[in-house]
């Protein structure tokens, strides 16, 4: 069995060897639907690790309250395609639910509303579409976050500001403005409070904090502000599901059937926008299977080519005792081989390309075993299915009429 393994893996080197120029172009197409495939599968298990340690550096005692409009994935996916709007304004959460889901349970130790808003900034300079996060005190321990300098905000009348660092540069070209005021749409805000940079700007609330000013909700109430998220804070995380369906009880109680809204804690924690990675993801993965396809196909056509040029060879080997196997073997073995070849280059792209993504995103590269197994196997497969019917003509060849044909 070894021998005719050896056998067959120096036959089909000696023939990918003889034309170089079509192997390579045939192997490109299977090296780009392997990249892609690692690509998409590396930058997502970064997304789930970043947001995972996110979650367990809080002691798995989070719970998210979120609207929920009871459409599916891909009718929120072309929403968001087709709309410039907030994809949460028909949200069903007001500030009078941080209230009440605060006082459902002593067991509950923060609950911070999230609202986001989109608007243009002045100050020093203008920020076009800067990001405006409405929320409470709650928010800093609820997220541990890191003041750089001043204070966080606090529950009064004050329309007092904290600024990530990334956004204080751009409006003030300084990363310590406490004391400088901004504006957006007629409200003046006075900076009390940096935040400290981040090297993972992207959280579980899906927020760039280094690129957000966060004010009090109160003080923006007249551009009314949906709230996208309620993020709480549990003392007891033996408690948590007890605490949940109180929470989803005293919304009830305030809601009755028209709220809207799913409760997640635990292992159902999600980035809010895990379902447009998701089908981004799949549709960078369908952009994959093309180029396999296309690959395959190519593959297929080369063996096919191959097979015509060594029909002579062919009638050689079956009249010295050559049985079906044989062929079709050497020839099956051949389209695996180049898929192999190709298989290799694209690992190699793959994970430059995670490595190049990582340098202007918080998402560092990603590859495990796993991943590693799944390109494998789609690889293995894509050379069998199309190294098939031109193996299964081989073998079918006629000594015969074989030995007749003459290049």
């Amino acid at each position: 069995m070894s021998l005719l393994l050896r056998t067959n893996f120096e036959i089909a080197r000696s023939s990918l060897k003889k034309h170089k120029g079509r192997s390579f172009f045939t192997c490109l197409g299977i090296s780009i639907g392997i990249a892609s495939i690692i690509l998409v599968l590396s930058l997502s298990s970064s997304i789930s690790i970043l947001i995972s340690s996110q979650i367990k550096s809080l002691g798995q005692n989070l719970i998210l309250v979120r609207p929920s409009n009871n459409k599916s994935s891909f009718d929120n996916f072309l929403e968001e395609l087709s709309s410039t709007s907030n994809h949460f304004n028909n949200s069903s959460l007001t500030a009078e639910d941080v209230t009440k889901i605060k006082a459902c349970d002593q067991n509950i130790t923060y609950a911070a509303p999230i609202a986001t808003l989109k608007q243009t900034i002045t100050a020093d300079q203008t920020v076009d579409s800067g990001t405006i996060l409405a929320t409470n005190s709650d928010f800093k321990n609820l997220l541990n976050l890191e003041i750089k300098s001043g204070n966080f905000i606090q529950d009064n009348n004050l329309k007092s500001a904290v600024i990530g660092h990334s956004l204080a540069l751009q409006l003030f070209g300084s990363s310590e403005p406490i004391g400088k005021t901004f504006s957006f749409s007629n409200h003046k805000f006075i900076v009390i409070g940096t935040l400290a940079k981040t090297e993972e700007p992207l959280n579980f609330s899906g927020i760039n904090l280094d690129q957000s000013v966060i004010v009090d909700l109160n003080q923006v109430k007249e551009l009314s502000p949906q709230i996208q998220q309620i993020n709480i804070l549990v003392k007891d995380n033996n408690s948590i599901a007890t605490t949940a369906e109180k929470i989803d009880q005293a919304l009830k109680d305030s809601k009755g059937s028209s709220g809207t809204y799913s409760i997640s804690y635990g292992k159902n924690i999600a980035h809010p926008a895990n379902n447009f990675f998701s089908l981004v993801s799949s549709m960078l993965l369908i952009v994959a299977a093309v180029s396999l396809v296309i690959g395959g196909i190519s593959i297929m056509n080369l063996m096919l080519v191959s097979v015509a040029e060594r029909t002579h060879e062919i009638g050689i080997r079956k009249a010295i005792g050559a049985a079906n196997p044989h062929i079709f073997f050497q020839f099956l073995f051949e389209s695996i081989l180049l898929v192999f070849a190709g298989c290799l280059a694209g690992f190699i792209l793959g994970y430059l390309a995670a490595i190049f993504c990582s340098t202007f995103t918080p998402f560092k590269p990603f590859i495990n075993l796993e991943i590693c197994l799944v390109a494998f196997y789609v690889a293995l497969t894509t050379g069998v299915i199309f190294g098939l019917f031109p193996a299964i003509k081989a073998s079918r060849q006629k000594p015969i009429d074989s030995l007749k044909f003459s290049n």
